[in-house]
């Protein structure tokens, strides 16, 4: 990989992670057009992550800040409940990464067909969020934080957007828009982080995978994914606000469209 690929992969990482278009989905497609693979894109991978999840951390300093306050009054107040939904929201990701990480990985590498269906999927589900008018709900319930924590778990498929999906389902459970993009990207920030210590551990360990790619490139593609994860996750919380997911429904399904057509 050098440093333009890694300059490019960093932006399409740090801007789909946050918009509804599965940023697994395009770094899949797009390691599969500049052919890196292995090692190699698993370590790009796991720095991007690591990026986005500091973009968001920026982003949403504010509410951040709100929840530590909150829990330092060592109280059961609004704030402790909000983290407590979003433990309760990392149970399904959980429990898939434990019992399924293997089964997971091999999909990943099992070509960009089954990319193709799962945009197709995310397609269908930001339409049917977008016209369903669901009564709002004023605050995100513990089951309803469940649900969201399903579609997350789901979202591990290359090609299911994350955010697409657990954003489209809080708006089929009735929940406020506002509120819903926020915790969409607070929700994530566990189990990225969890996700990225373990793989690391698992591959750094070995020496061989230590110099895979050079330090510059892999420190360009972390500013990229993290200069663009500041922008997309602004501007997707503004699109959510707006109610304008169809446009990325529209994308997703053209997307999956090309993918499926020349794969089969």
């Amino acid at each position: 990989m050098d440093w333009l690929e890694a300059l490019l992969l960093g932006l399409i990482q740090g801007f789909t992670e946050y918009l509804p278009i599965s940023s697994s989905g395009h770094l899949t497609i797009c390691s599969h057009l500049f052919g890196i693979s292995g090692n190699e894109n698993l370590t790009f991978n796991i720095v991007a992550h690591v990026a986005t999840v500091l973009s968001t951390l920026v982003v949403l300093w504010k509410e951040i800040d709100w929840i530590f306050r909150g829990l330092l009054k060592w109280q059961l107040n609004d704030e402790t409940k909000y983290v407590l939904n979003i433990i309760i929201s990392m149970i399904p990701v959980g429990v898939v990464g434990i019992f399924f990480k293997d089964s997971i990985e091999e999909i990943f590498g099992s070509g960009l067909l089954i990319v193709g269906f799962m945009l197709l999927l995310t397609a269908l589900l930001l339409a049917f969020a977008y016209y369903a008018k669901p009564k709002p709900k004023e605050h995100i319930s513990p089951v309803q934080a469940f649900i969201i924590g399903i579609a997350q778990a789901c979202a591990v498929m290359p090609g299911l957007s994350r955010s697409g999906a657990t954003i489209a389902t809080g708006l089929l459970l009735g929940n406020k828009k506002e509120n819903l993009a926020k915790f969409s990207f607070l929700m994530v920030i566990p189990p990225i982080l969890g996700e990225a210590l373990l793989d690391t551990l698992k591959h750094f360990s070995d020496t061989q995978t230590n110099d895979v790619i050079a330090k510059p490139v892999l420190a360009i593609g972390f500013m990229a994914a993290f200069v663009s994860g500041c922008l997309a996750c602004r501007w997707m919380i503004n699109i959510v606000k707006r109610g304008k997911l169809i446009y990325f429904a529209i994308y997703c399904a053209v997307v999956s469209t090309i993918i499926i057509a020349s794969s089969l």
